[in-house]
């Protein structure tokens, strides 16, 4: 989903790269590095919010504590005009749902506990659902990185 650009001051971005890096930071600690007022800072996050700029605030969990170690990518070609993208980001374990162009038409991150869950997981939940012509899997074998942070430098 493509939004309009907006530009930001540096005191904006500044907040926002200290916030992108541990959302958890008291104002007052945001305030003494932007060199504000807290109240000032308050205000300036509170907007940012307000105009959807910050979506929300997310606790980042180790999946390998849960049993969720394996991530795969599901690559998916679906017939016809059918959108399958709802129904995708319902599925258990599904963490990102993109459509893409090309000889793929959605790209699914999936989390499991096991190539047999995988396995259950592609055969149960996606190959059965409506104009799914085509489920393909790339099992990642290690992480090297993994952010949802923007690049703020641009």
């Amino acid at each position: 989903m493509m939004t309009e650009e907006r530009t930001f001051d540096e005191i904006d971005l500044r907040i926002l790269e200290i916030l992108q890096e541990k959302a958890r930071i008291p104002n007052a600690e945001v305030a003494r590095q932007v060199g504000m007022a807290p109240s000032a800072i308050l205000e300036r996050i509170r907007k940012l919010e307000q105009q959807g700029i910050i979506q929300g605030y997310e606790v980042r969990l180790n999946p390998g504590h849960f049993g969720q170690g394996l991530v795969a990518f599901v690559q998916l070609q679906v017939s016809g005009a059918v959108n399958v993208g709802p129904q995708l980001t319902n599925i258990p374990g599904v963490q990102e749902v993109f459509q893409t162009s090309g000889d793929c038409h959605y790209l699914v991150k999936l989390r499991v506990t096991s190539l047999q869950e995988l396995g259950r997981c592609l055969r149960e939940n996606f190959a059965p659902l409506d104009g799914v012509s085509h489920v393909s899997a790339k099992i990642v074998l290690d992480i090297l990185k993994e952010t949802r942070k923007i690049n703020l430098n641009q």
